[in-house]
């Protein structure tokens, strides 16, 4: 059995991607689950995704605790204590990273066992589809980790983006941004990964009340330790030589990450800003521009 899970945040579609693997697993005749994990759907929150797929019944259930592979379609979710998408990865596993490094550069870098695969598929997405959605170049690449053949694939993504896409020439790119992730990476060989693996304990919890078993519910505010500007794609910039301090982006700014310094100019906040990209749409001179960066 191999288990692979996806690590991402909520809008990438980390839980269409499992869909999309699993669907193409299923129509070469596999057995297969694929499932998410989240808890209020909030846009660019850590969510994770789960993927089986066997020759033989899965009689497993729940959480992949210790996968062969591990799909982190956000790179900064690697520095994210509460994510942890390489807990429980075994030393043969293989990991996939959205990212414009190497794999040797994302290898040392994010201290990473086992083997590594890299590829910016959000770059892939913003050229062909114009928006950072992931779900099927995501799956195209777990598909061809595994071994999936091109064609399952292509009918895969078809089957579970009819369901959402509405437009016929945007699945159709779809598709083809998939293909070209597909074709990007190599096959891995899986046969090493696929042992034998430790069997879940069953733990029995006590009841207590809440004061003593959730004590983050008494715990003082911890709001400025969770750094939300590594959610961004772009990052919105000033030309100060045209602003003329009419404080419209600081009324617009729906997380309250622009103030003004000491000589009335707006100053942003970027360990915050998520790059919503409303203070650029909203100034009145066209003042603010858009710059993508790779790293938040």
């Amino acid at each position: 059995m191999l288990r692979l899970r996806f690590h991402g945040r909520g809008g990438q579609g980390a839980k269409v991607a499992s869909k999309v693997l699993g669907t193409a697993a299923f129509l070469e005749g596999r057995n297969v689950q694929d499932f998410p994990l989240y808890g209020a759907e909030r846009r660019g929150a850590p969510i994770a995704a789960f993927t089986r797929i066997s020759d033989e019944p899965i009689m497993e259930r729940g959480v992949i605790s210790d996968p062969d592979v591990v799909i982190v379609m956000d790179e900064t979710l690697l520095q994210d204590p509460r994510a942890m998408p390489l807990a429980g990865l075994k030393s043969e596993g293989v990991v996939f990273v959205n990212t414009p490094l190497s794999p040797k550069e994302a290898k040392v870098l994010h201290e990473i066992e086992g083997r590594v695969i890299t590829l910016n598929i959000t770059n892939i997405g913003l050229d062909m589809l114009e928006k950072p959605i992931l779900s099927a170049l995501a799956g195209a690449v777990a598909s061809r980790i595994v071994g999936i053949k091109e064609a399952s694939l292509r009918k895969a993504v078809k089957k579970e983006l009819s369901e959402i896409v509405g437009e016929k020439d945007l699945l159709e790119e779809n598709v083809k941004a998939s293909i070209r992730c597909f074709n990007a990476i190599l096959p891995v060989d899986m046969g090493g990964a696929e042992t034998v693996h430790k069997k879940s304990k069953v733990f029995v919890v006590p009841f207590e009340i809440a004061e003593f078993s959730s004590p983050a519910i008494r715990a003082t505010a911890n709001t400025p330790l969770r750094k939300t500007g590594n959610w961004r794609l772009f990052k919105p910039v000033w030309n100060l030589d045209v602003c003329t301090k009419c404080m419209t982006c600081l009324a617009r700014c729906p997380e309250g990450c622009i103030s003004l310094d000491e000589d009335g100019f707006p100053k942003v906040d970027y360990d915050n800003c998520k790059g919503c990209l409303i203070c650029v749409e909203e100034c009145p001179i066209k003042g603010i521009v858009a710059v993508r960066e790779d790293h938040a």
